[in-house]
């Protein structure tokens, strides 16, 4: 098999492929292969390919590992990986082999802790917008609630991936549209099934939610996820298109069917206080693209690397860690997904700024990054097996439960 290592330099990164050649046994498909080797691709099914290489970055060598998805493929289709709702995890190999998945990688950051805020769960929800089959689950979280690192110059917690009904995928912006209308009068919605609400407003929450306590959505600032929990807040559940009920503070549980939970903090907690039972409301949300007029089937938030070619302005080139990324080639017809291995002996990993090159290197026009550290996670399976298994080490020595991912899907 053919051993590749990429090599990158230092200012503007440069990549050098050296070619050498090895014999690795077939059974050696695994993890991290050991230092100074990797496999060549091998197909993992019709139109998905995994490979696996070696990187000398900046801070030290690390390891690679690589799916390419042919969309133009009609067999092959890409979508959401979630454990069936927003506010809970699993690991990426739970959820792919759950879901029939033949590959895929981890997603979008998430609530994970909550320090900040003694007594109040975490909700494993994620950033960002999220779309599962054409159907919207989620509106992003305010930029300042956000979990991971700092947002390069010009993004926010509305960018997503997503690939269209036309089967091309795309850097987008979600944003959320929404309202609540009664007789006396229409307000404005400020979120989705999200574990932070904008300051003032009221945010709906749906079956898609899940469980979990709705308190952490009223704490925190839309600048300062380490504000307290707001004092002012109500709630209100809305079954049949009526009030059927109110409290002082959000509650938890499973929402039935059809029903929706609306939570107010401050100016609009002061609204909900209005509402009586029985009153007539309707609760209308979407999530609207910025600049596609295509529908959207699947959709994971992020942050964008690379535009056009292009690395964004000001991203990092100084921190070093385990990545995961996607990348988009082809005119959207073809879909990159990047894991870096966790392994002592690579975990220096990549910057943020050497992500964008690794990815324009492999034949991306756009990138997006996805969870890193401890969640970086590439599954694929082997033809004809009935589970994915985990290709890269991830870098606590065991798969962290994640929210969501990308999930690589065949027929036939």
């Amino acid at each position: 098999m053919t051993h590749r290592q990429r090599r990158l330099g230092t200012g503007r990164t440069t990549l050098s492929l050296l070619a050498t050649l090895g014999t690795l046994a077939g059974a050696a498909l695994v993890g991290a292969a050991p230092a100074g080797a990797a496999q060549s691709r091998v197909q993992v099914a019709p139109g998905v390919q995994y490979e696996q290489f070696d990187i000398q970055a900046a801070k030290g060598p690390t390891h690679a590992h690589v799916l390419s998805v042919d969309l133009r493929n009609p067999r092959v289709r890409v979508g959401l990986l979630y454990p069936g709702v927003v506010a809970a995890r699993a690991t990426v190999s739970r959820l792919a082999t759950a879901q029939g998945a033949v590959a895929g990688v981890n997603g979008d950051f998430f609530n994970i802790t909550e320090t900040q805020h003694p007594g109040v769960e975490a909700t494993g929800a994620s950033v960002g917008p999220a779309i599962a089959n054409g159907r919207a689950l989620k509106a992003a979280v305010p930029d300042g609630q956000r979990f991971g690192p700092a947002l390069p110059p010009g993004t926010s917690t509305q960018d997503v991936l997503g690939v269209g009904s036309d089967r091309r995928a795309r850097v987008d912006g979600l944003a959320l549209d929404g309202s609540i209308s009664t007789p006396e009068a229409k307000l404005p919605l400020g979120g989705l099934n999200q574990y932070a609400l904008p300051v003032g407003s009221i945010g709906a929450f749906t079956k898609d939610w899940g469980s979990v306590s709705r308190v952490r959505a009223t704490c925190g600032t839309d600048t300062n996820r380490a504000a307290p929990c707001s004092t002012d807040t109500y709630e209100v559940t809305i079954s049949g298109g009526r009030v059927v009920s109110a409290s002082d503070t959000p509650g938890s549980g499973p929402i039935a069917a059809g029903a929706t939970v609306l939570v107010g903090r401050e100016a609009g907690a002061q609204q909900l206080r209005k509402f009586f039972t029985g009153e007539q409301v309707v609760v209308k949300h979407r999530l609207v693209a910025a600049s596609s007029w295509i529908p959207y089937r699947f959709a994971i938030g992020g942050y964008p690397v690379l535009d056009d070619g292009q690395p964004l302005a000001g991203l990092d080139n100084a921190t070093s860690a385990v990545r995961t990324a996607v990348g988009i080639a082809n005119g959207g017809r073809r879909l990159i997904l990047l894991a870096v291995d966790g392994a002592a002996e690579y975990r220096t990993g990549l910057t943020i700024a050497e992500v964008a090159d690794v990815m324009r290197e492999l034949g991306s026009v756009d990138a997006f990054s996805l969870d890193g550290g401890g969640s970086s996670t590439l599954v694929a399976g082997a033809p004809g097996a009935s589970a994915v298994t985990v290709r890269n080490n991830p870098s606590g020595g065991a798969e962290r439960p994640v929210p969501n991912g990308i999930g690589v899907f065949t027929t036939g």
